[in-house]
């Protein structure tokens, strides 16, 4: 049973089934915002890290949002393999109650994000010659900003009803903003389809950046007020860009190399329920996306990829929680040597499929 399944944009496919890939023209690793489910990109994470097989002879970007900021802030880290398992491990090991609030959740995700991410360590991460972070976020307004929950429920209703009709009138709600790390923003903040804003990170906004990122609506308290950002309440990137929305490549040639946990690309968190809404072409045609197949997501505990209905159905069994995280991890790990493999041996032009 093949473990993966391999997709790419029209340009990649055919640079790939002309036998042309090759792992220095990753311009782009993009990370999704799928919460836990970010746990079986670990052994790919890990396959690329350990290798050193991207930015050997350029920068490369690394996008994320949410799960995916949480995952790209550790590659930056002096210790990076280090820094990334102990976010595994922190994350894993984090436990939550029916007692749990909103501040409580930032609260806690705020002691993972400061075990990974050491503060003598940021001097090195904004100076790190490989990688560029690029962090999403989104810059919430009116009833969406408010910490009462009903309130907040009621603007996201609304932003739910407006977004079903046009995907353009999240923007009544939230604005995107981006963090980014290098001396200009990324090539596709400056194209005339992006809207929002852009912010350079520093020593100070790396940690809240990354925080707010993964500040779930509704679940997690937003981060105010970000030093040299826009002044408001920032919430989960994924509200805008849930999974893949931009083109992230300046170069035709260029891959952007996406690992997914699933076949299909949602837009906006509020996607999730309307069948119909698709990523525009354009922020397809340099995609490289790998995904598990079926058969292993059969393999997993439960059958499935860990997610946060696991906290709500093991809220009193925590124990049992972990080890099926910790084992979705474990089977989760040479998924990365298996594409590693395909591109050694070239039969990745046997098994791509055309997105």
């Amino acid at each position: 049973m093949s473990r993966i399944r391999i997709k790419a944009g029209k340009k990649i496919y055919q640079i790939i089934k002309d036998g042309g890939f090759n792992f220095d023209s990753v311009s782009t690793y993009f990370g999704p915002a799928v919460g836990p489910r970010w746990l079986i990109a670990s052994g790919f994470d890990l396959t690329l890290l350990k290798k050193a097989l991207l930015g050997r002879k350029r920068p490369v970007q690394l996008v994320g949002s949410s799960a995916g900021a949480f995952r790209f802030a550790a590659w930056l880290q002096p210790e990076a393999i280090k820094s990334y398992q102990i976010l595994l491990d922190t994350y894993i090991n984090v436990t939550y109650t029916k007692e749990d609030t909103p501040r409580t959740s930032l609260i806690k995700i705020t002691n993972i994000v400061n075990a990974y991410l050491e503060d003598d360590a940021l001097p090195f991460a904004m100076a790190n010659k490989k990688y560029r972070l690029v962090v999403i976020t989104a810059r919430v307004r009116g009833l969406v900003a408010s910490e009462s929950h009903w309130i907040q429920k009621t603007g996201l209703l609304a932003c739910f009803i407006c977004n079903y009709f046009s995907r353009n009138n999240i923007y009544k709600f939230a604005e995107r903003v981006i963090f980014y790390n290098a001396s200009k923003p990324p090539a596709f903040c400056l194209k005339p389809y992006f809207r929002g804003n852009y912010v350079q990170l520093n020593e100070v906004n790396f940690k809240y950046a990354v925080l707010a990122s993964g500040a779930i609506p509704l679940v997690i308290e937003g981060v105010r007020d970000i030093y040299g950002a826009p002044r408001g309440v920032y919430r989960d990137g994924g509200l805008i860009d849930y999974h893949l929305t931009h083109q992230f490549a300046a170069k035709e040639n260029e891959i952007v190399l996406f690992f997914h946990h699933q076949e299909k690309i949602v837009p906006d968190w509020l996607d999730k329920q309307v069948k119909h809404r698709v990523p525009e072409a354009h922020a397809l045609n340099n995609v490289l996306m790998v995904f598990p197949s079926q058969g292993f997501i059969e393999s997993l505990p439960g059958g499935k990829v860990p997610d946060r209905t696991d906290l709500v159905t093991f809220i009193d069994d925590q124990a049992t929680r972990i080890n099926n995280w910790r084992k979705a991890v474990e089977l989760s790990a040479p998924l990365g040597e298996d594409f590693l493999e395909l591109v050694e041996s070239g039969k990745i032009r046997d098994v791509v499929e055309q997105l």
